[in-house]
């Protein structure tokens, strides 16, 4: 068994833009490299987790979403960085899924997947869904103030474990 950290892509490895339609948008936030490569030094698994309604509501494809994760890959394996897994949920906020965060469906994915330590486990984002999804999978959370900094409040109050400026 191994601890994990469960991390968001948007606004918390990546900069945050309204909607990330192509592999051209992804783009490294500050220290987030260094921040994963000590992580998986100290043997931590690193597994993103992200909503993309987008492909739901049709404005990229299941084919493009893989294509953005897989830029994501590719710009952290340049630093020294793999991913043990990235899950993306395709459905759009009101679709009746066990995948879309605050729901822990992708939790449960990558407990099947991998053999976790949930009790010293993480999950780290900057939105209020993010620390929903944590609190609901009892994890330990970090909210991040990049990206949405923990003010989506109009679904969810819940606050991170800890709070940082970044993820670094």
């Amino acid at each position: 068994r191994r601890p994990a950290v469960f991390l968001d892509r948007d606004g918390t490895l990546i900069r945050s833009v309204t909607e990330v339609r192509s592999e051209r948008q992804v783009r490294l936030l500050a220290g987030v490299a260094q921040v994963l490569k000590h992580l998986a030094a100290q043997k931590y698994f690193l597994i993103v987790l992200t909503n993309q309604p987008i492909v739901e509501k049709g404005v990229i494809s299941v084919g493009q979403a893989k294509k953005i994760n897989e830029k994501l890959r590719k710009l952290l394996a340049k630093q020294g960085v793999k991913l043990d897994a990235v899950y993306t949920c395709p459905h759009r906020y009101g679709s009746d899924c066990v995948c879309r965060k605050p729901n822990i469906g992708m939790i449960r994915a990558a407990q099947k997947d991998f053999v976790i330590d949930i009790r010293k486990s993480w999950l780290v984002g900057d939105t209020t869904r993010d620390m929903e999804t944590g609190r609901r999978a009892k994890l330990k959370t970090i909210l991040v103030k990049t990206g949405d900094g923990g003010k989506d409040t109009r679904f969810f109050k819940t606050k991170g474990t800890y709070e940082a400026k970044n993820l670094l």
